[in-house]
């Protein structure tokens, strides 16, 4: 018989187990600045902003032309993420709640807008992990900007 701590299966149940810890401690304690995610977190980001945000926001983050011009419809295009639009302007709670609820439930419930509530689909931890790569993307000016905002929320 193997001693346990050589087995392949207790060593990736340990493994996995000790991601889980991180992830939580990540998530209850609300860390938002790109220092303490971790390059796992912030891989899982990419993964779910490629293939939830990507459709609309871009696979660069760069947003839809004419972002800031009404559709026909009224709504406007979706914003960029990258350090060309408005996403680092607001502090971490809103970014959240956008991603959680959807831009009406912070703007107001009358607004009208093409972005989603991400809730039902996505964990808390799992917007955060997408919130900490878009972070990852910002030239330091703005991600440091943002880290004042969040901390004055």
């Amino acid at each position: 018989m193997k001693p346990v701590l050589t087995n392949p299966v207790v060593i990736g149940s340990l493994l996995g187990g000790v991601t889980l810890l991180v992830l939580a401690g990540w998530r209850i304690s609300g860390a938002a600045d790109t220092a303490s995610a971790s390059a796992d977190v912030i891989e899982l980001g990419r993964q779910i902003y490629a293939e939830r945000c990507a459709a609309c926001h871009g696979a660069e983050l760069e947003g839809q032309p004419d972002w800031k011009t009404p559709l026909p419809s009224g709504r406007l295009p979706a914003p960029p993420h990258d350090a060309s639009g408005h996403t680092w302007h607001h502090p971490d709670d809103v970014l959240f709640r956008i991603v959680k609820e959807g831009t009406a439930a912070i703007v107001g419930s009358a607004y009208q807008s093409d972005m989603p509530g991400f809730g039902d689909v996505l964990s808390d931890t799992e917007i955060r992990a997408v919130l900490a790569y878009i972070r990852t993307t910002w030239p330091e000016r703005e991600r440091s900007y943002q880290e004042r905002v969040s901390g004055a929320s």
